[in-house]
């Protein structure tokens, strides 16, 4: 299994609005691709910033490129998630999962 890791950066009058477009928009979206395995939203308030951690799961990096496109180090942010956000990774990290513990 691959994890795809991103940050964004949101002022705190905005970040609802980008939570709002991962659970609504990017969900829809992350749901149609073959080998999607999950997502889980990181939030950490910092004074008047909040970050944000996204970690989407795929089964391998063929379905990675499924969602991202050839180059599938380049960030996926759409128009929506720019007007929320003040700064964001342009390049995203993946990495093998090595460990996966069930709850």
């Amino acid at each position: 299994m691959i994890a795809r890791i991103w940050r964004g950066w949101a002022p705190t009058a905005t970040a609802d609005d980008y939570q709002h477009h991962y659970e609504t928009e990017v969900a829809e979206h992350l749901q149609r691709v073959p080998g999607f395995r999950g997502a889980r939203l990181l939030r950490h308030q910092d004074g008047g910033e909040v970050m944000f951690t996204s970690l989407t799961f795929f089964t391998a990096m063929g379905d990675v490129h499924a969602f991202a496109g050839a180059d599938a180090e380049v960030a996926v942010v759409e128009e929506a998630a720019r007007r929320a956000l003040s700064r964001w990774d342009e390049r995203v990290v993946h990495h093998e999962v090595a460990v996966d513990l069930p709850v």
